[in-house]
C-alpha cells in the first residue's frame, strides 16, 4: 500500500469515529481493507451497547469475518484511527490481520509500543506490521476536541 491509500482508508476510519462521536461515543473508528476494499467497518460502541468489547476494532473485525465467512482475517490491513488496546491487539493477532495502520498513540492504554507492544512480541506465533501516524494530527484533534466538550459540559452542570 502507498501512503496516498493509507491515507483513503484512514480518511474512512475517521468517517467512522465521527459516527461514534454523533452518538456521544469516544471517536474511534476502524475499517479492514481486503484487496482495495473495506470489509469491516466500526466505531466505538461501548456506552451505546453497554458491553465493554465493542471497541471500533472488534466490530470492524467481526463485519469483516462475517463478510469473508472465516475467523482468519489473512491477507487485511486494518486502519484505526486510535493505538489499539490490550483487548483488541489480541483480536487483531488472533485474527492474523498481517497489516495495521493508526493515526494517533494511546499513551494510557496502548498496546503497540506506548504501554505495550503485542506486535513485536517473539513469543506469539503471529507478527504484526505496524505503520503509525496515517493522519495522526486529524485524530488527535478530534480526540482532544471531544474530551474538550465533555470536560466542558460537565462544568457547566456544575454551575447549575
Amino acid at each position: 500500500m502507498t501512503l496516498e491509500q493509507d491515507q483513503v482508508f484512514m480518511q474512512a476510519a475517521l468517517a467512522e469515529a465521527e459516527a461514534a462521536r454523533t452518538l456521544g461515543e469516544v471517536p474511534i473508528g476502524a475499517v479492514i481493507v481486503l484487496d482495495g476494499e473495506i470489509i469491516g467497518r466500526g466505531h466505538n460502541l461501548r456506552e451505546t451497547s453497554n458491553d465493554p468489547t465493542t471497541h471500533a476494532e472488534m466490530v470492524a473485525i467481526r463485519q469483516a469475518a462475517a463478510h469473508i465467512g472465516h475467523w482468519r482475517l489473512l491477507d487485511t490491513t486494518l486502519y484505526v484511527t486510535l493505538e489499539p488496546c490490550v483487548m483488541c491487539m489480541g483480536a487483531i493477532i488472533l485474527a492474523r490481520i498481517p497489516r495495521l495502520v493508526f493515526a494517533c498513540r494511546d499513551p494510557r492504554a496502548g498496546a503497540v509500543g506506548s504501554i505495550y507492544d503485542f506486535a513485536s512480541d517473539e513469543r506469539f506465533n503471529h507478527k504484526v506490521e505496524v505503520s503509525e501516524g496515517v493522519l495522526g494530527g486529524e485524530c488527535s484533534k478530534m480526540l482532544s476536541g471531544f474530551f474538550k466538550e465533555l470536560r466542558a459540559g460537565k462544568k457547566s452542570q456544575k454551575t447549575l
